[in-house]
């Protein structure tokens, strides 16, 4: 499955436009990597607990954007995005959504 942030997939030509498709994910903190991040504020510096956290987030996202992708017959997804929200005090939804599309190998071009 080939999947792109742009709308259109290089040596391919889009021969039918699905639809949306998307995957999501909601996910709250652990008291656990709060305490150990509140000491992160005080010295500075990345919050790996968290940067974890959200990274396997974004892929399972991504991951159940792809099934549905796969389950729609879709060649590739163009157009991808990632979207975060607000759910409560301490869980953030990752949202991974594109458009789902049928391709066509483009015929290569030979040299004079």
């Amino acid at each position: 499955m080939m999947i792109t942030p742009s709308a259109t997939v290089a040596g391919h030509r889009i021969t039918q436009t699905l639809g949306l498709v998307r995957g999501n994910t909601i996910r709250a903190r652990h008291v656990g990597k709060d305490i150990l991040a509140g000491f992160r504020n005080i010295v500075g510096g990345e919050v790996g607990e968290y940067t974890k956290m959200m990274a396997e987030s974004r892929e399972q996202a991504l991951d159940r954007m792809v099934a549905e992708a796969e389950e729609a017959g879709a060649d590739a997804v163009v157009s991808l995005r990632f979207a975060t929200s607000y759910v409560m005090g301490s869980a953030s939804e990752i949202l991974a959504y594109g458009d789902a599309v049928k391709l066509e190998k483009e015929p290569e071009v030979t040299g004079f």
